[in-house]
């Protein structure tokens, strides 16, 4: 587990307002699907000031994302979709924190390939989530799964986009579930019409900025998934 209060690949590190942070905690595991399963490293984000906090998926290591929490009262955990790399410390999360997880209704059929519980509370898209005096609002952005959702922080200048944008292209869509065509509208109409100075934070690996990424979606469409 790593705490970074610096985040890779983007000049204006750790967005605060107000009192508000960001923190990654970054956990690793696996992703299983269609058969396969691949070590991965996710990041899981907290955004809080020193009250209260709400966390941005349920990856791995229910303990080390506690420790980033450090007490606090945790508002929500959001689910930016229900790969089982996402999600696998949720129901430690919740029994540790009482707090309610969301997941977008379109993701009940990805969660339930790994889970045994039910799905979570269903979030839809426009829905706003408050931490301190920031509001966070879902972005549905379905193509790497059905219900795969962004979360924007206007007031840091944050967009937390899970596996549908990362620092070089759209996330994989290769495989179950998953629709290229479908990524790249989501992408073109929901993320990169967000002001181009907006920190991407994703689900895998260094963020990025809207505006460094933008440039470069017709090169996604014409490399296909």
């Amino acid at each position: 587990m790593s705490s970074d209060a610096s985040l890779d690949g983007v000049p204006a590190i750790a967005p605060t307002h107000n009192g508000v942070r960001v923190d990654r905690v970054v956990t690793s595991g696996t992703f299983e699907l269609d058969g396969g399963s691949w070590e991965v490293d996710n990041n899981v984000w907290v955004i809080g000031d020193e009250r209260e906090c709400i966390v941005i998926d349920a990856a791995h290591d229910a303990d080390a994302i506690l420790a980033a929490v450090k007490g606090r009262t945790v508002r929500a955990i959001l689910l930016t979709h229900g790969h089982n790399d996402h999600i696998g410390a949720a129901a430690e999360l919740v029994s540790a924190t009482h707090a309610p997880i969301h997941l977008h209704r379109d993701g009940r059929l990805i969660w339930a390939l790994s889970q045994d519980t039910p799905p979570p509370d269903d979030m839809t898209d426009g829905q706003e989530f408050h931490v301190g005096d920031v509001t966070l609002r879902v972005l549905h952005t379905p193509g790497h799964s059905p219900g795969s959702c962004s979360f924007h922080a206007s007031a840091m200048h944050v967009v937390f986009t899970g596996d549908t944008l990362f620092q070089g292209g759209p996330g994989a869509t290769g495989r179950s579930f998953s629709n290229f065509g479908q990524i790249i509208e989501s992408i073109r109409t929901r993320l990169l019409t967000l002001p181009s100075g907006t920190i991407v934070l994703t689900g895998h690996g260094d963020a990025t900025t809207v505006g460094a990424e933008a440039p470069h979606l017709d090169e996604w469409i014409a490399r296909g998934h």
